[in-house]
């Protein structure tokens, strides 16, 4: 379900059809997330369904102001102002953008290593693809805002935390923060961002599921499980800090390269900024 309803909301050119995706996907990774049957992963399935709710409550609604203005409800027809500032707002929620993104850590601290890393990778690529659809209708200066405050409050929150699964949520709001504020001026490139955090994102993941690091000190330990690992481990975290000549270094690169491109010198100066403050937390 969790697959299939990504898949509608991607193929879909219908705002309805859009709905039921999204729908589906949150419905279907409720379960998921509840697996465990303790009090903590019912209260963040509970978190998770209510944002979620509401997100998509806001879809509907912002696609149904535009189908009573424009008369279509064709995704790529967004002319409405009040729908596509609505439509921003709630996929802002969906994907746990700031200031919306009060969730995610509680969520993904909530549940499992393997449930968190579907929640940060797979249920961020329908709202993403609704972004690329609807690109040419939103607002360039809501989206730039919402990347920027996304950016620095994903390197400040990640700072004093000791959960591995938090640090992730953080660092997971800082990299959607680097693809929103490109998203409005190349969004070839804001593709490209996304799917090298999904592969850096999923191997890290993958390492804490290997190693079983739910704390900071968990982490301090895994060498001695795994000295390959920990390796691995290190140079996956530079990556996503964006040190070169690393992978992750290449998204944001030109990311910046295009903000000065453009003459949006502040805001690459200040994403340069908070890109410091989450590489302190990856080393």
């Amino acid at each position: 379900s969790l697959a299939t309803g990504t898949i509608i909301t991607m193929t879909s050119h219908h705002w309805l059809m859009a709905w039921i995706g999204l729908e589906m996907n949150t419905l279907a990774i409720i379960p998921i997330i509840s697996i465990m049957h303790n009090p903590r992963s019912t209260e963040a399935a509970t978190k998770y369904f209510l944002t979620q709710a509401a997100a998509s409550a806001m879809i509907l609604f912002s696609s149904m102001i535009n189908a009573w203005q424009t008369g279509t409800w064709d995704i790529t027809n967004l002319s409405s102002e009040p729908s596509h500032i609505l439509l921003t707002m709630a996929l802002a929620m969906k994907l746990g953008l700031a200031p919306m993104h009060f969730w995610l850590p509680e969520v993904l601290q909530g549940s499992t290593l393997i449930t968190a890393l579907i929640i940060t990778t797979w249920q961020k690529l329908a709202p993403m693809s609704l972004i690329y659809l609807t690109m040419n209708n939103l607002s360039p200066t809501i989206l730039i805002l919402l990347g920027l405050l996304s950016s620095i409050i994903g390197g400040w929150g990640g700072l004093n935390q000791t959960q591995t699964r938090k640090i992730m949520a953080f660092s997971s709001i800082a990299h959607l923060g680097w693809m929103i504020v490109i998203s409005s001026i190349m969004p070839n490139i804001m593709i490209l961002n996304l799917t090298i955090y999904l592969f850096m994102t999923t191997a890290m993941f993958c390492s804490l599921i290997l190693s079983k690091s739910k704390t900071i000190q968990d982490t301090m330990t895994a060498w001695t499980l795994s000295p390959t690992l920990t390796t691995m481990m290190m140079v996956l975290l530079l990556s996503l800090g964006g040190l070169p000549p690393l992978t992750g270094f290449m998204p944001k690169w030109l990311i910046l390269e295009e903000l000065v491109t453009q003459n949006f010198l502040p805001t690459a100066t200040i994403m340069a900024m908070s890109a410091l403050l989450s590489l302190f937390f990856y080393l």
